[in-house]
């Protein structure tokens, strides 16, 4: 008797053991993500009480000695005006289009070079000359052929991400194991098959990848676009503001790109988890 509650006691704990290691390996998550966003913060926090003490001592020249307090007055002055708004609207549409129509084409072109190797063989070197080139010689030639409205914008900004997809694209293909191919082909799968039930999801990964970083690329270069020539946007408010020395203003507009940067890499890294919850969890 004794034996058998003891082979019972020990089931029942072998059964409770995992959702218990699993609760406490939550918890273990959830301090770990407290501790870092609290280490961020104090950075955060330390890095502008740096900046306002490097102002207020005047260790820079004075034109660039601007607090963050000058920084912020600005941002609530021009966000009453209605001046950043409209700015910031205007460099966020061009980076959409940018994003969507560059990523779409290189994704599109990436996959279609890795299930065409001979192919990819021939054009790669003038991919990579191509690529090579510094894009942001490339704006004089964009503003000269559509003017300096956003389609210049846009142009320079999918030459960006549409490399960057196109990579990862190709990369994600050829990640796919051998072996699966093989067995798929002894299988007698059709080609259709292999790429929908193979090919396109080992990729995804490397596609979404890129994807978040071509984001950002879109936003770099409409905003190397504006620096240059524009109608509006916060990369001519950049250029603007420069000119005048209102560095206070220069700071305000580059603190809200960051934000924008990170705040666009946040969302699609959540989109990413949503749509490819399907994958097993990492073990990192």
């Amino acid at each position: 008797m004794s034996e058998v509650l003891k082979v019972d006691v020990g089931t029942a704990i072998d059964e409770i053991a995992p959702g218990s290691r699993a609760r406490q390996q939550g918890r273990a998550d959830r301090r770990r993500t407290v501790f870092v966003r609290c280490l961020q913060l104090g950075i955060l926090i330390g890095w502008f009480a740096l900046w306002q003490l490097t102002a207020e001592l005047q260790i820079l020249d004075p034109v660039l000695s601007k607090s963050p307090v000058q920084a912020w007055e600005w941002f609530v002055q021009a966000v009453e005006s209605g001046e950043l708004w409209s700015n910031t609207m205007a460099t966020m549409t061009a980076v959409l289009i940018s994003w969507v129509l560059a990523s779409v084409v290189g994704a599109v072109f990436g996959l279609a070079l890795g299930l065409l190797p001979t192919v990819e063989r021939v054009i790669a070197p003038f991919l990579d000359a191509a690529n090579a080139m510094p894009r942001i010689a490339l704006a004089p030639l964009f503003i000269v052929a559509f003017g300096i409205g956003i389609t210049a914008k846009v142009a320079l900004a999918c030459t960006l991400v549409f490399f960057i997809v196109m990579s990862g694209a190709r990369a994600g293909v050829r990640s796919v194991d051998q072996e699966w191919l093989r067995m798929s082909a002894v299988m007698g799968a059709s080609k259709l098959q292999v790429f929908v039930k193979i090919l396109f999801p080992v990729a995804t990964p490397a596609i979404f990848a890129a994807l978040r970083l071509g984001l950002i690329y879109a936003l770099l270069g409409v905003v190397g676009s504006e620096l240059i020539s524009a109608k509006d946007g916060l990369g001519q408010l950049i250029s603007k503001y420069s000119s005048l020395f209102q560095m206070e203003a220069v700071y305000a507009i580059l603190i809200l790109l960051s934000l924008g940067a990170v705040l666009l890499n946040l969302l699609m890294l959540a989109a990413e988890q949503w749509l490819l919850r399907w994958q097993a969890p990492s073990d990192m």
